[in-house]
């Protein structure tokens, strides 16, 4: 087992304007951003991968290890400093892709105008000081940030499923909710972009950032994108989610409409039926490790750039188990995971029809991405808005609906490009007016969750 030396120290000049945008320089780098403020991470002082039904349980394990020999100098002792790992776990529990946990070399944190700097290792020699892991820093940051110009030869391209073929599936998943096989299913389809120069992600992620500030901005191995949705939040004890479920394209709004947004979302019963089954299906998970729990009676409406959202918070004091020992991010991320809003109703039917519809392995999208430290603080979204770069020029956008009796088959396809917009803003695509048709590969890897 590696056994980490780590040193937090604060840095008072990263309380400048652009806060932690400065440091979205380097291409292969973890960050969890919003409003400018979070954690970005650079290098790599230890990683964990694991794939199938225990990588959660696997995961916790590892850490702990981790934590029990770790030798950590934090004065701070807030949440975000000492020892952190950043972390994307797979959306299914038969999926290929291998879940994982990185601890960066340096990390730099910001939060509420106040910034440090984490430098941890596995070398015993390295003498852990300020200057020690404000020189390391440096040599991050000596690389100017690149930009990329959008290129002619860019094209946005079709995934697995033609746009007919997946609203074909968006009406067969209809037919299976009108029969009582369930009453909601989340059904995703991917695009693939193709550059004609190499991707620039810190670009993407500075321009994710700016646009969508009440977001969390975030970049693991690849994963990238800026997530409305937070699974999971712990802070000192409580525990606080957003739910979100109903969505309306702003796209397509009148100019002169005020109350439009909340008129069709709060009004609609469709949109009402959605939100409130993904709300009972994550406080009925969070119950059993909580002591006391209490959510909106009524969700609010989330203003986005893009779309708005039918939302709702929910907040928890976490209650110690019999051994006393208060549960875990991991282990509520583990039982969280995946919720109503991105598998469906049961869960178990849903992940079944998922695998049978879908004709594709989701990988890390809709998967669980995030953060933890080493006094149990931590912050884990879903993987949506967001896209898995594949190659420097290859990259696989993801969105899904959730289908429910009321759903239509063309609405949802249009709900798919409202939510595509973000990441193809950021990689400056526009979506194309006629897709042309390519043939999926019906052998990928199932999707159930």
């Amino acid at each position: 087992m590696t056994t980490l030396r780590s040193v937090t120290v604060p840095v008072g000049e990263l309380s400048a304007a652009m806060g932690l945008l400065e440091y979205l320089v380097l291409d292969e780098q973890l960050c969890w951003i919003r409003r400018r403020e979070g954690l970005v991470g650079f290098g790599e002082a230890a990683r964990f991968t694991s794939s199938g039904p225990e990588r959660f349980a696997r995961a916790q394990d590892w850490w702990r290890s981790i934590l029990a020999e770790a030798d950590v100098e934090d004065p701070l002792a807030a949440p975000g400093t000492g020892i952190v790992a950043f972390g994307s776990f797979a959306f299914s529990k038969r999926s290929p892709f291998e879940s994982r946990l990185v601890i960066p070399e340096i990390v730099v944190g910001l939060r509420d105008g106040a910034g440090w700097v984490t430098f941890t290792t596995a070398d015993p020699d390295v003498e852990l000081t300020a200057e020690t892991a404000k020189a390391v820093l440096a040599r991050y940051l000596e690389d100017l940030p690149l930009y990329r110009d959008s290129d002619p030869a860019d094209r946005v391209l079709p995934g697995m499923l033609s746009e007919s073929e997946w609203k074909n599936a968006v009406a067969r998943s209809v037919a299976h909710v009108t029969a009582g096989d369930l009453s909601k299913i989340v059904l995703a389809r991917d695009i693939a972009v193709e550059l004609g120069s190499p991707l620039v992600a810190s670009q993407v992620l500075r321009e994710l950032a700016v646009r969508y500030r009440d977001c969390w901005t975030y970049s693991v191995d690849g994963l990238i994108g800026s997530t409305p949705e937070m699974l999971i939040r712990v802070e000192n004890g409580t525990a606080e989610a957003r739910v979100l479920a109903g969505t309306l394209d702003r796209a397509t709004a009148p100019a002169d409409d005020p109350d439009y947004a909340k008129r069709v979302l709060a009004g609609s019963a469709k949109q009402q039926h959605e939100h409130q089954i993904a709300i009972d299906s994550l406080t009925r998970s969070l119950e059993p490790f909580t002591s006391s729990m209490t959510s909106h009676t009524e969700p609010f409406v989330l203003e986005l750039p893009n779309v708005w959202h039918l939302a709702s918070d929910v907040t928890a004091e976490l209650a110690a188990d019999e051994s006393g020992l208060v549960p875990t991010p991991l282990t509520l991320v583990e039982a969280l995971h995946p919720t109503a809003a991105v598998c469906g109703f049961p869960t178990s039917v849903a992940g079944e029809l998922i695998s049978e519809l879908e004709h594709m392995d989701r990988g890390p999208y809709a998967g669980p991405v995030g953060w933890m430290d080493a006094a149990g603080n931590g912050e884990w979204g879903i993987a949506l808005r967001g896209a898995v770069i594949e190659s420097p020029t290859d990259i696989r956008l993801y969105a899904g609906c959730g289908i429910v009796a009321g759903s239509n088959p063309a609405a949802e396809l249009e709900e798919t490009w409202s939510k595509f917009r973000p990441m193809l803003e950021a990689l400056g695509l526009d979506r194309p007016r006629a897709v042309p048709v390519r043939s999926p590969d019906f052998a990928s890897s199932p999707a159930g969750s």
